[in-house]
């Protein structure tokens, strides 16, 4: 029997033993015969699989049958602990074929014993003074603990969470890591042995970022593989752009001044790498929020010259130290050399900013940052993905240029599209509110809450409503709350697990927030009756990435790069409102310019679930209080 016969038959046998009874998912089915026909023959495949399909045993089932190794990237820890933790469980329970899977992430999410081991023969008090203001002594202490009875070693094992500042006391960047042969810990090492498990496994579960690193290292960070599934493939553009980028920032050189000083004594090589920090805070602070082209600027060229020098000083001074590579202390060196070497790449890259990058500085955590990121990701997936192995890539959200801004021509793969097997003509009704003042206009705001209060009062609370920016968000929050007898979560009130958990609980809440929150919510049921989304979600036309893209495709690029994101982005919001065969609720689009503007409304709509339209708020009303009543 073929691949795809034997995938469709054994996705009807595993399927019995799904909750549901084995109900028939016509699309789950197309999906799984399009998979396995592209692993036979060797092409790509591009699916978009709408909310509810079951996609995930689609990919999984004729990869795991078909017996080549596989890789599964995603862009959400969310959907990593789905499959991880439900489905390959479940595909192991239930298929005939027996199969083995692992979870691997990059090193950094793994602590660190060999750091353990030096800490705690530190002068443990002076490493605490100098970190006290950010490093948690408890929670580092919890850490340690932790370690000597985890089998995994991996952060999301924790029964806590430590901020960043803690858990890079007690973990290595691959940046950092001498590697398993130059480590005294090498053969204790928790990332070593995760490596060493994917390298036997069938499946490999890892996330998109350590998938983008390893097609630029040909192969360093993952096993050798026939077939990877890019599952959430909207995101995967953005991902490898911003992976294969880097940062540069003071904060840098105070980490190695830091480092390199635990092992050296004091010396002027050592000082001057410290001074950079603040030098690099003031350079950078001028372009606040600006892209900059570090070739062209005299003070930042001038900068990264002088911190090309220090960095190679200090190198220097350290690969002059005996040889003590036996010793923990020998690590330790190593370990902060490849740090160094790191940076200097990056300094080197910035210096000499070719034209495939851009470069722009933000704040972050109250600094400048200078953030550098590859302006297309096509020409690295030409080189190092499409013509080595067989490449699924799937979304709820598919941009209809996504395969073309990947590299990929219309002979080199399938597109198809599964739909989904909810009912939304009958199950949804999407509002557009096309009375309401154009969102740049001075009384947007106004109308814009008194809307948003009708139809909340309407549906009895059980609201999500997304905002396109903060201070929107910040502003319906304050206006509403004191007018309103529901609780109104804001997105700060608690951690995103809890607050969902929260919101679900409490069914006549309303939960508001912004972009974290227009993807990987899944709440089924009354609780989210009425989705709000406050305006197209447009990127912004000052993005320095983005406007980059804008200025090498020219006049098309409104309809290249701002309404595929805007389409993509609405759609991700407008699913988060039905999530089972039983969900019945109102999408709210409270931005005219989708009732009114024809040059891209129907590009926009086209993206949307066939829910049934509607400009009329009385019917919307009438709509949301008989589901309401319902439940």
């Amino acid at each position: 029997m073929d691949l795809p016969d034997s995938a469709t038959i054994a996705l009807e046998t595993v399927c019995e033993n799904l909750p549901n009874g084995g109900e028939r998912r016509p699309g789950q089915e197309a999906m799984t015969r399009m998979v396995a026909e592209s692993i036979v023959s060797g092409g790509h495949l591009v699916v978009r699989a709408g909310t509810g399909t079951g996609k995930s045993l689609a990919y999984l089932l004729p990869s795991i049958l078909s017996g080549k190794p596989t890789i599964v990237a995603t862009a959400t820890k969310a959907l990593q602990d789905q499959l991880a933790q439900k489905d390959l469980p479940f595909l192991q329970l239930h298929l005939e074929k027996p199969f083995s899977f692992s979870v691997l992430k990059g090193r950094s999410n793994y602590v660190c014993r060999q750091k353990i081991i030096e800490y705690q023969s530190s002068d443990q008090q002076q490493v605490l003074e100098e970190m006290r203001s950010v490093v948690n002594e408890e929670h580092l202490k919890s850490i340690i603990e932790w370690a000597e009875d985890t089998v995994t070693g991996d952060r999301s094992d924790l029964s806590f969470e430590p901020n960043n500042a803690t858990w890079e006391k007690l973990s290595v960047t691959s940046n950092e890591c001498p590697g398993r042969s130059k480590c005294p810990s090498g053969e204790i090492c928790f990332a070593e042995n995760a490596k060493d498990t994917a390298a036997v496994s069938d499946i490999v579960i890892t996330n998109l970022h350590l998938y983008a690193l390893d097609i630029s290292a040909e192969n360093a960070f993952l096993p050798e593989h026939e077939i990877v599934v890019l599952d959430e493939a909207h995101k995967v553009e953005e991902v490898l752009s911003s992976s294969l980028g880097f940062e540069i920032h003071g904060g840098k050189f105070r980490s190695l001044f830091r480092d390199a000083g635990s092992v050296l004594s004091s010396c002027s090589e050592l000082e001057n790498v410290g001074d950079l920090d603040q030098m690099f805070d003031a350079a950078l602070n001028v372009h606040l929020n600006q892209r900059v082209v570090p070739p062209e600027d005299g003070v930042l060229s001038g900068l990264l010259d002088l911190a090309e020098a220090r960095l190679v000083a200090l190198s220097s001074v350290l690969h002059e130290l005996p040889d003590i590579s036996t010793l923990d202390i020998g690590a330790r060196i190593t370990r902060v050399v490849q740090s160094i070497d790191s940076v200097l790449e990056n300094v080197r890259t910035a210096r000499w900013l070719e034209d495939d990058s851009v470069a722009w500085v933000e704040p972050t955590y109250g600094r400048p940052v200078m953030k550098v990121a590859l302006i297309s990701v096509d020409h690295i997936l030409n080189e190092n993905l499409w013509p080595l192995r067989t490449v699924v890539l799937t979304s709820a959200t598919v941009p209809a240029n996504l395969a073309n801004r990947l590299g990929l021509h219309e002979e080199d793969f399938s597109y198809e599209d599964v739909g989904s097997p909810f009912d939304f003509e009958n199950q949804a009704l999407l509002y557009c509110a096309s009375h309401l003042p154009d969102p740049r206009s001075q009384n947007y705001r106004e109308e814009l809450h008194n809307e948003i209060e009708r139809l909340i009062i309407a549906a009895g609370g059980r609201t999500l409503a997304l905002f396109t920016s903060r201070r929107a968000l910040d502003e319906a929050t304050s206006y509403l709350r004191p007018r309103l007898p529901w609780t109104i979560f804001h997105q700060d009130d608690l951690p995103k697990p809890a607050l969902i958990s929260a919101f679900a609980r409490e069914e006549e809440s309303c939960l508001f927030g912004t972009k974290g929150l227009w993807h990987g919510i899944d709440i089924p049921g009354p609780s989210c009756s009425l989705v709000i989304i406050d305006r197209i979600p447009f990127p912004s036309p000052v993005d320095p990435l983005l406007s980059a893209r804008r200025e090498r495709i020219g006049d098309s690029s409104f309809r290249e790069i701002d309404l595929p994101i805007a389409a993509t982005e609405l759609s991700q919001g407008v699913g988060r409102l039905i999530r089972s065969t039983s969900d019945f609720g109102v999408v709210a689009v409270l931005d005219s310019r989708l009732a009114k503007t024809d040059s891209y409304r129907g590009q926009l709509l086209e993206a949307l679930p066939p829910m049934t339209r509607t400009t009329d708020l009385e019917s919307v009303i009438s709509y949301l209080e008989r589901i309401e009543t319902r439940t």
